[in-house]
């Protein structure tokens, strides 16, 4: 869902903004609780000259084509004249250039009914095998419709899944020459979990977002999930959750043992058009950096892990800081075009294995194929 933000900072409008802003600043961002979903349409909106957006609001999966199509600005005069406040982590370096801030960090880690755990004595499971074994015992107690949720909508979700899942069969994605590496051992062995996963989930799991997930918890339906850190505050909410703190949180799921958590770890955060005026970009970065200080961290301290001064981690970031300081760590998601090109390829082509028309080593080869046949139409491979 495109989100479409016009961001007008006045005297009037904000008594304690920090600066009297007289520039209209617009902004295309996600947003979950941080913010919503979009990265389609940011590409094209950056392209336009002028942009038609003057912040953006990325990732490290989705800053790369704007990277790519040059079309943000290197931030460190901005940085320099009006971001003392930054931390060195915040600072996003490509090329000894500043091309983006980050605000916060995101990793999918495993969350768990602690109630229902306790009332059957299971011991939280630290690798997928346990996982399911935690989720056979729930579904013999018949405490929950499904004893697992998983983020597994047929396209980019499901190509996540998967990517946490063989990275964390000790997976790679390509090799030096660029070449697809996902048909192997690996790739077999991720999707022989995944299908695993399947017999304890909702039947209808190929339409399961991570809304889907988030709601499936708070409506009591469902003990576990492998879910994205910043859904951790919607388990607390009063107004929509029926499990207000039932939800604890624990570290991604080894899939091997002695191998890395099998997820991935992302950074969310802004970067500013190119396109568009000094004045302009000036603008946004200091509207910015007014909503990205401690101020703001303190009333919205739940809403995300953030690495701005002033958080403090609650029960549910408990689960993404043990995942990101395990030995060994998970893997930053790859910020590549390659990268790109592959989690394309996986959305399009894993649907079949699930729906049975495809079988393992089928579906591994036609992701390959898809693969190498944008990579070559993209020139990174002859």
């Amino acid at each position: 869902m495109a989100g479409a933000v016009s961001l007008l900072a006045t005297a009037g409008a904000q008594a304690d903004c920090a600066f009297e802003n007289d520039v209209t600043v617009k902004s295309l961002s996600a947003g979950f609780e941080a913010w919503k979903e979009f990265r389609t349409k940011q590409p094209a909106a950056f392209a336009a000259n002028p942009s038609l957006y003057h912040i953006g609001g990325v990732s490290n999966g989705t800053v790369t084509p704007l990277l790519n199509e040059g079309t943000i600005r290197p931030l460190d005069d901005l940085i320099a004249a009006h971001g003392q406040n930054l931390a060195p982590n915040q600072l996003i370096k490509i090329n000894g250039e500043t091309m983006a801030v980050a605000m916060m960090v995101n990793t999918q880690h495993l969350m768990y009914r602690e109630d229902i755990f306790d009332d059957l004595g299971l011991e939280v499971p630290s690798t997928w095998d346990g996982v399911l074994e935690a989720a056979a015992a729930i579904k013999e107690a018949g405490v929950v419709d499904y004893p697992l949720g998983a983020t597994m909508k047929s396209g980019w979700n499901l190509a996540q899944d998967f990517n946490n899942m063989f990275l964390g069969f000790g997976g790679q994605f390509t090799g030096a020459d660029s070449m697809p590496t996902v048909n192997t051992e690996a790739g077999m062995k991720a999707l022989d979990m995944m299908m695993r996963m399947t017999e304890y989930m909702d039947p209808e799991y190929l339409v399961s977002d991570s809304t889907y997930v988030q709601q499936q918890f708070q409506q009591g339906k469902i003990a576990m999930a492998n879910l994205w850190a910043s859904r951790g505050a919607a388990m607390d909410d009063e107004a929509e959750s029926q499990v207000v703190g039932k939800v604890n949180a624990a570290a991604a799921p080894l899939a091997m043992e002695g191998g890395a958590p099998a997820t991935t770890l992302w950074w969310d955060g802004i970067v500013i058009a190119k396109n568009i005026s000094d004045e302009e970009a000036e603008a946004a970065f200091r509207v910015a950096m007014e909503g990205l200080d401690t101020e703001m961290v303190t009333a919205n301290n739940d809403d995300a892990i953030w690495l701005i001064s002033g958080y403090e981690p609650n029960r549910l970031a408990q689960g993404a800081i043990a995942t990101a300081s395990a030995d060994p760590a998970p893997q930053s998601y790859p910020s590549t075009s390659q990268m790109g090109l592959m989690h394309t390829a996986l959305g399009n082509e894993l649907p079949a294995f699930f729906t049975g028309e495809r079988d393992a080593a089928a579906t591994l080869e036609a992701i390959e194929e898809a693969y190498i046949t944008a990579a070559k139409e993209a020139g990174l491979i002859e």
